[in-house]
């Protein structure tokens, strides 16, 4: 696996030449406003779109993967320092000195990321056209969708960081539509609500760090703040990169905010597959690859972002082998996967690239695998319990087929695509140097043996076996008479097949990704002093995965599976299965302190802010009530108050005189 690394250089400190748009480019703006409108249109006509809502959806999306196809042609014919263009639409707004343009960005890193979004989303659009078939509310569904491809494809086509945090809330309001999309249902109402929030937290680290780079450089605008990034001092700059971070775990489901991204599996599977493969959980990722010449000037700041991705990878990959729902185990591997994109990122030049192939890798064999468990759950009466699953082989041979590709993909067989963009991560956490390289390298390592253990786990359970589901009736009282999906759902899944087993190969052959993002991301930096030799690597993942497939057949694939869950009796595995207690730590260090804090507040509002000024209109209508009755209206009264003030003004004076 050399041969990626074949060719390259220390990074480039000059950052590209920034043209004009024209061409193809020039229609750029329909990349986006295309499923916006899409979505527009459907939120309007309602139930009279309910016989073509969902076509047309799929359509705009459709006609923006042809356009970005365009865009990336003609970009790929340019010359490296001329693939980096911007379109600017018009002034957006202009406030003193604050000037932000509604601009948008075409270099290889901001098409790359719209060939995955419009073309996954486009196969992921297409499914949901048969999996959606008879639910009522498809083209509320659908549009939805559009706004959510929309958002993304803002966010990543941006040219400054104000568009980024347009896309970046757009995005935020979707997920929250998509999660909460089957609204009689309280669970999904709370997971839409729980993601909404938390994803609230990482947004004050992002807009906080916006704040701090107008606040240093007066400008928002990427050209300009990652040309003159180097007049800010140290500091700040880590407090910005550790802030940007806070923004990406939030979007990206990562350590600590990680909580909310299983729970995302309450809205529709089609959901789950844009959500986790190719669009919001890569949001994070995308930050950071962005804000690169930000992360070169500060090895602290690399090193947290390499840190929060190990700890995330590990989380994930645990949590996964405990569970029995069949989403909630990929969902905690998307978590994971995500934290290899994050640690590789975090390595900076030497990663930048690798976290970028391994996204887009994991966009192919992700989604697949997404599609594939909602053709299972078509097929068993949308029931995810793994347990009453066994023996569908039989029953859905193309599931059966695209699925178990994917799965060899994710685990990292070789040659397929996990094999190419995961085993380059982990070499070139090897390639760190001192403790580095050992807590890195060795912590991806131990996490691809526990991915080939839960994946083998849920492939056993699902697919062979015996037909647990035979004497059985799903939770609305019907029999499980499982069967392959319509066509319309297969198609998709097959494409993505394709993609799990040759994208890597066609990525990683003569480092054409490398060479493609080199405009943006930097030449890759090939470690010289790490712990481990490059070579050596891939033997060592393989054989630790082999080792996870090996425990996962001898206690899984062996053993007959009940159909009810045994209580565990060992520490690791409640744990697991309660998700580390990351609810209960959140709860406990967030939401009760939030609550106390609330009631702090109000309590203080009401008896003192509410006190004093109550107080103050009671102290001043007594007083004027009582004063009021001096008022007599007869002359000698007042008389009386005269002689009295004079007396006691006199006697003041002779009492400072004889003093």
């Amino acid at each position: 696996m050399n041969a990626f690394l074949a060719a390259a250089e220390l990074p480039s400190t000059e950052l590209p030449s920034v043209g004009l748009a024209s061409g193809s480019a020039s229609l750029a703006w329909l990349l986006f406003a295309l499923p916006a409108a899409g979505a527009l249109v459907l939120f309007v006509a309602g139930r009279r779109a309910d016989s073509w809502g969902h076509w047309l959806g799929l359509l705009t999306v459709v006609a923006s993967f042809v356009i970005g196809l365009l865009i990336f042609l003609e970009t790929a014919g340019l010359a490296p320092e001329e693939r980096t263009r911007e379109l600017s639409l018009y002034e957006w707004m202009s406030v003193g000195d604050l000037s932000v343009d509604f601009g948008l960005r075409l270099d290889p890193l901001s098409l790359t990321f719209v060939l995955l979004i419009t073309g996954v989303g486009g196969l992921i659009h297409l499914y949901s056209v048969g999996y959606m078939s008879h639910d009522p509310g498809r083209r509320r569904f659908f549009a939805q969708l559009n706004l959510f491809v929309a958002a993304m494809l803002l966010l990543v086509l941006g040219n400054n960081f104000v568009m980024l945090y347009l896309g970046w809330e757009g995005v935020g309001l979707a997920s929250y539509l998509l999660i909460g999309y089957y609204q009689d249902r309280p669970s999904a109402a709370t997971a839409a609500k729980k993601a909404f929030l938390m994803n609230r937290v990482g947004d004050v680290g992002l807009a906080i760090a916006i704040f701090l780079l107008w606040t240093n450089l007066g400008t928002l605008q990427y050209t300009e703040v990652f040309a003159r990034i180097g007049e800010i001092d140290g500091g700040t700059i880590v407090a910005i990169t550790v802030l940007l971070l806070l923004g990406a775990c939030g979007k990206s489901g990562q350590f600590p905010l990680q909580s909310w991204l299983p729970d995302a599996m309450e809205g529709p599977t089609p959901v789950s597959a844009l959500i986790h493969a190719a669009t919001m959980v890569t949001a994070g990722v995308y930050l950071i690859a962005r804000a690169n010449p930000i992360y070169n000037l500060t090895e602290t700041g690399r090193l947290v972002v390499a840190l929060v991705g190990v700890v995330t990878l590990l989380i994930g990959a645990i949590i996964g082998c405990a569970y029995d729902d069949i989403k909630k185990v990929l969902a905690y591997s998307t978590v994971s996967q995500i934290g290899y994109m994050i640690l590789a990122v975090g390595l900076g030049p030497a990663g930048y690239a690798l976290g970028i192939f391994h996204l887009l890798t994991h966009g192919f064999f992700k989604a697949g695998l997404f599609l594939g468990a909602g053709s299972v759950m078509h097929a068993m009466n949308d029931d995810v319990d793994m347990r009453r699953f066994g023996g569908l082989y039989r029953y859905m041979p193309i599931t059966f087929v695209t699925f178990g590709l994917g799965y060899l993909a994710l685990i990292g067989f070789p040659f397929l695509s996990g094999y190419f963009s995961k085993d380059e991560i982990i070499a070139a956490s090897f390639g760190q140097p001192g403790w580095q390289g050992w807590v890195f390298g060795g912590a991806a390592t131990l996490a691809a043996g526990l991915t080939a253990f839960y994946m083998t786990r849920l492939m056993f359970m699902t697919f062979f076996g015996e037909k647990r589901w035979e004497n059985l009736k799903s939770a609305d009282g019907h029999d499980y008479h499982p069967h392959e999906s319509p066509a319309v759902m297969t198609i998709p899944m097959i494409v993505l097949a394709f993609g799990s087993v040759f994208a890597g190969f066609v990525l990683y052959n003569g480092h054409l990704l490398v060479d493609w993002l080199a405009p943006t991301l930097g030449e890759l930096e090939e470690p010289h002093d790490g712990v481990l030799g490059h070579a050596v690597v891939p033997y060592l993942v393989v054989g630790v995965s082999a080792l996870g497939v090996l425990i996962a057949w001898l206690t899984v694939g062996r053993r007959r599976t009940p159909v009810e869950r045994p209580e565990p009796v060992s520490l690791p595995v409640r744990a697991a299965r309660r998700d580390l207690y990351a609810n209960a730590i959140n709860e406990a260090l967030i939401a009760r302190p939030g609550t106390w804090l609330s009631r702090a507040l109000v309590y203080f509002d009401n008896r003192g802010v509410d006190g004093v000024v109550n107080g103050t209109a009671a102290l001043l209508g007594g007083s004027s009530g009582r004063l009021r009755k001096l008022q007599t209206g007869f002359v000698r009264s007042y008389a009386l108050s005269m002689l009295g003030g004079g007396v006691l003004v006199v006697a003041a004076l002779l009492a400072v005189r004889f003093a």
